[in-house]
């Protein structure tokens, strides 16, 4: 199972002293975070797309091909990749370059974002959110896939023998997780293609996750992919933690309260009460966490986001000591010892190769078979 972090790049004052991170200061601190990811033996990490105040990542592949450079192991994946309002010939090259840089260690999340202003600003409508991502993505699939391209579809511009450049690292392109927090359409989409499904949980409640889950692992199951239990899934949440749990709650309060998506709104303890985002011990984290599992099943990640709402940079990296050190280690052992047989680990570059080429192998023989049958005289 795979642990990270999922960055949302907000630039938020800090309440506790009114200062506000430049862009500068907040681009930097979200390539140190990753490293220190790295560090505590943490396993990836994820950054959002945004393009619009407060937030300040619009190029999460910039960003992560930064982080390529200065890291050996981590993932590098997104939370999300707009698949509405990119090209997506953009994001097939921008993805595989990504991969070749990162020596395979990519993965991306497509979903539809949660501003919807962004639709005209990028020449879309908002109105046709779910068939921009269907039909984007359909295209997708086959600028990875082939070669040579003909493509026509209703929302961009024919492409008659296209070539997306460069082609996917070892033939094999990065895997795709769909994410949503409350369109069964996404769901019905991973499922469709056998790609993986990330709940990003972290505003709702478990009964709405375990519905969307259900219905993607339902219908990996129908689509041919394998049982539902060997669907991929992943989920989202949101920790802060110190030595006992006042402590935790007394130091998060004022930043809480002020978060630019859920501030002056409900109080944390009915927020901790309704969503995943669990404030306290690193016990009260490691518990939490591992009931998540109670009502989606096994599954192959989970990112925490830990680095907003005006968090300093300091403090973000104390959190990811505390989880690299007393919480992923535990939760790591815990998993494993409860996970079913034949659940699948997190797709890797070099699984999807090795599966490419036992694919390919079991085809060259099937082929040979089938051409010896045919040579075969009839009685």
């Amino acid at each position: 199972m795979q642990f990270g972090v999922f960055s949302v790049g907000d630039i938020t004052a800090d309440p506790t002293t009114g200062r506000v991170p430049t862009e500068h200061e907040r681009i930097k601190a979200m390539v140190t975070i990753a490293q220190k990811v790295e560090e505590v033996g943490l396993d990836v990490f994820a950054a959002g797309e945004h393009h619009n105040p407060p937030f300040v990542n619009s190029s999460p592949t910039t960003l992560l091909a930064t982080i390529a450079a200065t890291t050996e192991r981590i993932q590098l994946s997104t939370a999300t990749t707009l698949i509405t309002t990119n090209d997506p010939v953009k994001i097939a090259e921008d993805f595989a370059m990504l991969q070749h840089l990162a020596d395979g260690r990519v993965d991306l999340t497509l979903g539809r974002g949660n501003t919807g202003p962004v639709y005209p600003w990028f020449g879309k409508d908002i109105r046709q959110g779910i068939n921009l991502a269907i039909e984007n993505y359909a295209l997708l699939r086959r600028l990875w896939t082939e070669d040579v391209v003909d493509w026509k579809g209703h929302f961009r511009t024919p492409l008659q023998g296209f070539t997306a450049t460069p082609r996917p690292l070892d033939g094999v392109a990065p895997f795709v997780w769909h994410g949503s927090i409350r369109s069964p359409e996404i769901a019905e989409q991973a499922a469709y293609y056998g790609d993986g499904f990330f709940a990003n949980h972290i505003f709702w409640p478990a009964s709405h996750t375990k519905q969307m889950v259900e219905l993607y692992r339902s219908r990996f199951e129908h689509h041919g992919h394998g049982r539902a239990d060997q669907a991929i899934v992943g989920l989202g949440g949101q920790v802060f933690m110190a030595k006992n749990s006042q402590d935790a709650k007394r130091a998060f309060r004022p930043y809480f309260d002020e978060a630019p998506v859920y501030g002056h709104g409900p109080s944390m303890e009915d927020f901790t009460s309704q969503t995943p985002l669990t404030v306290g011990s690193p016990q009260e984290v490691i518990d939490r966490t591992l009931g998540f599992r109670e009502y989606v099943g096994d599954y192959q990640r989970q990112l925490f986001l830990i680095d907003h709402a005006g968090l300093p940079l300091q403090t973000v990296l104390e959190q990811l000591d505390i989880l690299g050190e007393e919480v992923v280690p535990v939760l790591r052992r815990e998993f494993a010892s409860r996970r079913a047989a034949g659940v699948p680990d997190a797709p890797t570059h070099a699984s999807l190769v090795a599966a490419a080429a036992a694919s390919a192998a079991t085809s060259s023989v099937t082929s040979s078979v089938m051409a010896d049958a045919a040579s075969v005289p009839s009685l």
